[in-house]
């Protein structure tokens, strides 16, 4: 079926590359009118982004909310906005190199810029790769902020003053959410600061603020939720009595289910990991969203 899905893709370019040339290209706004338009590849980089641009930029993204951006497959106008788009904002580190040949594929000659540069990285264990989710650590989304700046600043001269002053406030809220997450993490006993969820997406955010970590799988991948690893789960989760467990927005709810009801412990509530929440969630925000995640694990773990 994958494979299947890869020739469609490949089809999928293929023809709306014709029709950009049938047509005599493509209309470049951005060239045009002189305005920045900015495309990201999921939400929660959109909303850092667009504290960052304020006024002086479009920001937009591709993976809908709701989906998770590993195995995002691109639909017709994806190739529009790319190809519309002066740069386009990655997170990098693995997560989105489909996205990057979308981009390549478009014809619209948008720069790629990895905006997670510089940040100190957690590998996945059992394998080569890297875990894409840095920005659950807020003082990793800090420095995303100051490379989105940079970059912005470079291709806006005249927005640099904006950007930066812009930039300075949102750290300044980073800084507070980051200071206000150590402190909640107190109402938890340190011996029941384990997180249990599908993908183990926490590890960034376990390491800064003290907190184990356990999936049952790493990395999205062909083989998730077997028995074997679910079972692992379960004897942890009665071993080391973690009081109850997490399921991701954007992940499908079986596999917890059957973890929660062979472990004999409850689901206790949902958190974001890949996307930020939608209208009237109250996460429709990154710092909505990490502040919604952090009083989900406080409520179920502090029991």
């Amino acid at each position: 079926m994958r494979k299947v899905r890869k020739v469609l893709l490949l089809v999928v370019i293929m023809v709306t590359s014709l029709i950009m040339v049938a047509c005599g290209g493509v209309d470049r706004t951005t060239e045009n009118s002189g305005e920045l338009k900015v495309i990201t590849s999921f939400s929660i980089l959109a909303d850092i982004t667009k504290n960052v641009v304020g006024d002086r930029a479009e920001v937009d993204y591709l993976v809908p909310i709701g989906e998770e951006p590993h195995g995002y497959e691109p639909i017709p106008s994806d190739f529009q906005k790319a190809s519309d788009s002066s740069v386009f904002y990655v997170n990098g580190l693995g997560l989105e190199e489909w996205l990057e040949r979308l981009v390549a594929n478009a014809g619209g000659g948008a720069d790629i810029i990895t905006v997670s540069d510089g940040i100190d990285v957690i590998g996945v264990e059992g394998s080569n790769e890297d875990d894409p989710h840095a920005w659950l650590d807020v003082e990793n989304v800090i420095t995303y902020v100051g490379n989105i700046r940079d970059d912005l600043s470079q291709r806006d001269p005249e927005g640099a003053d904006e950007y930066a002053a812009n930039a300075d406030a949102y750290i300044k809220e980073l800084q507070e959410l980051d200071e206000w997450i150590q402190t909640e993490t107190l109402n938890i006993p340190e011996e029941k600061r384990t997180i249990v969820i599908s993908e183990n997406a926490f590890k960034y955010f376990g390491e800064a603020y003290g907190y184990e970590t356990i999936g049952i799988w790493e990395l999205n991948s062909h083989e998730e939720g077997t028995p074997g690893q679910i079972s692992r789960v379960v004897d942890l989760i009665q071993d080391e009595s973690i009081p109850a467990v997490f399921l991701e927005t954007t992940i499908d709810s079986r596999f917890m289910d059957t973890v929660s009801s062979n472990a004999g412990v409850e689901i206790a509530g949902e958190v974001y990991t890949d996307a930020v929440g939608p209208s009237g969630s109250g996460a429709e925000t990154y710092i909505d969203m990490m502040k919604h995640n952090v009083n989900t694990f406080v409520e179920g773990l502090k029991q």
